[in-house]
């Protein structure tokens, strides 16, 4: 059957995609939903509508989402009763979320009843939302599992339980003493997820959290964005028995890396202005300051960033978000150190809250990129072969620090992030070991390769298209087995 046949015949199969709540999780389940339209499947992407008593369950807005990508069906689960979902004193706002979760696969459930079954081609749910599994298993439907995150990361949660049935305390005693993973680099026991670093049976969301991991290995797969060659050795670990002791890891399928095509547009549907000023530097000349959709720092360090930018000498491109514990974005000349805007504007920009990242990655003038280490942000800049100084805030982030700089040899890291405070020489030693150093020489021609391999991943005949036909052939033959 050649392509055009083949389309035609996945014409009439629709796979409904249920991500986890947050931008993080739902942007790359769209990348993963334009795999499958490239494939000639209708794609249903179905979004929980957040009870009121869960703060933070979801930050997107659906509609506008929608706008933008026209060829997904959005579905909007209504919001489940909350009684008990109200904000209580002391309880964390993610647990209310992960709980809340589990109340809505009966509307979750309703929606896919309305799907004839044999359109029905998979359910693909989010790395938080493995509850679904249960929702699939009364259908009959093949389920999958999105991780969103490094296969690294994969990798260390799936072998957590193991270790921290051994113990009687939490891990957070451990401080700074190295953890061991088969398959990714030995990292401070402090890097791991902070909610991790508790006992299972002393806290309810690592138990929680441990929980829904665990239910990968129930999934009849899991997609993982990232690709095979940049995360060899844990895609490895992933494959061996000795990763999940006593229970069986399912199918590993490296799709990625799926990220943004970018746009640049602003909200007005201009470009935006950091691009035009881009045009006018030197290729591989700016250093771009960006720390993610949550990332904000206190007025005291964004002054310490200033500093260290200004005494570095090199060209800088800054997108700032509101200082935490400050007035606002448009206060922001407060904070920075009294006559650094116009010391810098020949060779520096501010741009305050928001900037088009991926399209100020793929720049030509840009040439290295100070990031929190989300996994999003991070595939961006592998993808656009930029080299990172990273600068880790929270969640996964310490751990992604990690297989960055030692694993992939692609970024330095900013010493100081451990006590929430890196100091302007710092910055300038780090700014400047990149950009004019040897070693940062290396960096880059490391990043470069990844850029590489990225691309040949995602050609046709690379692995990442040979994964995901893997994932095709295998839920085609979902019944059989």
């Amino acid at each position: 059957m050649d392509t055009k046949a083949a389309a035609m015949a996945t014409k009439q199969q629709t796979v409904v995609l249920y991500p986890s709540p947050g931008v993080g999780h739902i942007i790359p389940m769209v990348h993963l939903a334009k795999v499958f339209l490239n494939h000639g499947f209708d794609v249903t992407m179905v979004i929980a509508e957040p009870p009121t008593g869960s703060p933070d369950f979801r930050i997107v807005d659906v509609d506008a989402l929608a706008a933008s990508n026209p060829a997904i069906t959005f579905h909007v689960l209504p919001p489940v009763p909350d009684a008990d979902l109200a904000a209580v004193p002391g309880k964390p706002p993610f647990l209310l979320t992960l709980q809340a979760l589990r109340r809505y696969n009966g509307e979750l459930e309703r929606f896919l009843r309305s799907v004839p079954r044999r359109r029905l081609h998979s359910l693909v749910v989010g790395m938080f939302s493995t509850c679904a599994l249960d929702v699939g298993a009364r259908l009959g439907a093949p389920v999958y599992v999105f991780f969103a995150s490094a296969a690294a990361t994969l990798t260390v949660v799936a072998q957590l339980p193991a270790l921290l049935a051994g113990r009687r305390a939490g891990l957070k005693e451990l401080g700074d003493a190295p953890l061991e993973f088969l398959g990714v680099p030995p990292f401070p026991a402090s890097h791991l997820v902070r909610e991790l670093l508790e006992h299972p049976e002393d806290d309810e969301l690592c138990k929680t959290m441990l929980d829904v991991w665990a239910r990968d290995t129930d999934a009849a797969g899991v997609l993982v964005n990232t690709f095979e060659s940049l995360e060899s050795a844990a895609v490895r670990a992933l494959r061996d028995p000795r990763c999940v002791p006593g229970r069986v890891m399912p199918p590993v399928y490296c799709v990625g890396p799926l990220v943004g095509s970018g746009g640049g547009t602003s909200a007005t549907g201009k470009r935006h202005e950091c691009l035009a000023w881009l045009d006018a530097q030197p290729a591989s000349s700016v250093v771009f300051l960006c720390f993610g959709s949550r990332g904000t720092h206190t007025p005291e360090q964004l002054r310490e960033i200033a500093v260290g930018l200004d005494r570095s000498g090199q060209s800088f491109l800054w997108a700032v978000r509101a200082p935490a514990g400050g007035d606002g974005a448009e206060n922001l000349d407060a904070f920075l150190p009294e006559g650094f805007l116009k010391r810098t504007k020949d060779r520096g920009l501010v741009v305050r809250s928001w900037a088009p990242q991926v399209e100020v990655l793929r720049h030509p003038s840009t040439g290295a990129f100070v990031t929190h280490c989300g996994w999003n942000s991070t595939l961006e800049a592998i993808k656009e072969g930029v080299p990172m100084l990273c600068w880790p805030l929270y969640a996964e982030q310490l751990m992604n620090k990690v297989f960055i700089t030692e694993d992939m040899g692609v970024g330095v890291e900013m010493e100081g992030y451990g006590v929430r405070f890196v100091k302007a020489a710092e910055v300038e030693k780090k700014v400047r070991l990149v950009m004019e150093s040897e070693e940062g020489r290396m960096i880059r021609a490391r990043a470069v390769a990844r850029k590489e391999e990225a691309i040949a991943a995602l050609e046709d005949g690379g692995s990442s298209q040979a994964s995901f036909a893997r994932f095709l052939f295998d839920v085609e033959n979902f019944d059989k087995q």
